[in-house]
């Protein structure tokens, strides 16, 4: 067969023009499926490459610039803060014009765009005073990944390739600006960090000191879990809510407590799944993997499902082997 005449049309124009027309039809009809203002929703992609850069002040020498000393690491941290700062007030501007858009239902106003940025500005500087706490925050979640797991050779290599501590270190971050109301982008970054690593923890989510996910593909962590100091999850893990609660007009009730409660000192592991915001799992309570649990557990217990039931036979297909490694 020869190869197509690249001048020969592969469409007819006219269809394709009734087509367009009822594809922007159908975009007007739904306001649903639709954002056509003055303030466009802000780029993921640019906001995770802004909260991405953050990581070569959080992880100095291991994300980022590698070649950095004692002597160059003030202009180093400086260069980054700045650049970020401003990058990173102009997304919570955007943010805030877009959620304020919304409210008024696309019109504009300068006072408008002045006070988002304002708002932003605000926003920018108490994040990054808080920056140094974070930092202690990640170093105490490195040590307890190191501590929790036998196969790391050192805590350089838990900040280098566990995926654990790269979602904890955006979750760290995004869970301060949830905390002051930065509209969109928190959500945003989380389902950002959830496709790299493969651990989805809400931006809402308390966490305490010492937290160590191990493994961590499939982890669940909703909007208003609770977790202790010196916890321990594994992968698969489900920090859920059970059936949610609707009001007379049968709308899910937001802002309610809807997942549980992880006291200090608790390990959950592989598969297990808790649901539920009025369930609190006692302080060095231990769940077993597989556990499907929707009720309290006092303090200082084991938690263990029914055994499997397993049977052994001969296979008699086996061939012959003399297994030595």
């Amino acid at each position: 067969m020869g190869s197509p005449n690249p001048n020969s049309k592969l469409y007819d124009d006219h269809k394709l023009e009734e087509c367009v027309a009822k594809i922007v039809t159908s975009i007007l009809e739904s306001d649903r499926t639709r954002h056509l203002s003055a303030y466009p929703v802000p780029h993921r992609s640019d906001v995770a490459s802004c909260m991405e850069k953050l990581g070569t002040v959080l992880f100095p020498g291991f994300v980022g610039e590698r070649e950095l000393s004692e002597q160059s690491l003030h202009k180093h941290v400086d260069s980054v803060v700045k650049e970020v700062a401003k990058e990173l007030q102009l997304h919570i501007t955007n943010a805030y014009c877009y959620e304020e858009s919304l409210d008024e239902k696309g019109s504009t106003t300068s006072s408008a765009d002045e006070n988002c940025a304002d708002r932003a500005r605000t926003i920018v500087q108490s994040f990054f005073e808080k920056i140094p706490k974070i930092r202690h925050m990640l170093s105490l979640d490195v040590q307890a990944a190191y501590d929790g797991d036998p196969s790391a050779k050192n805590t350089d290599e838990i900040i280098a390739c566990f995926p654990g501590i790269r979602a904890l270190m955006m979750h760290r971050m995004v869970h301060e600006l949830y905390r002051i109301d930065v509209p969109l982008l928190p959500r945003m970054l989380n389902e950002y960090i959830h496709s790299q690593t493969g651990i989805d923890i809400h931006p809402g989510a308390r966490i305490g000191q010492s937290f160590f996910i191990d493994h961590g593909t499939g982890v669940v962590i909703g909007e208003t879990t609770v977790i202790g100091d010196h916890c321990k999850i594994y992968h698969g893990v489900t920090l859920g809510a059970k059936s949610f609660k609707q009001d007379q007009h049968g709308r899910l009730m937001r802002g309610t407590k809807r997942h549980p409660t992880l006291e200090d000192h608790v390990t959950v592991y592989a598969g297990a799944t808790i649901l539920g915001g009025d369930t609190v799992i006692g302080a060095g309570c231990v769940v077993s993997g597989g556990v499907f649990l929707t009720e309290s557990v006092p303090p200082g217990h084991m938690v263990y499902g029914p055994k499997a039931s397993l049977t052994l036979r001969s296979n008699p297909q086996m061939p012959p082997t003399n297994f030595d490694i």
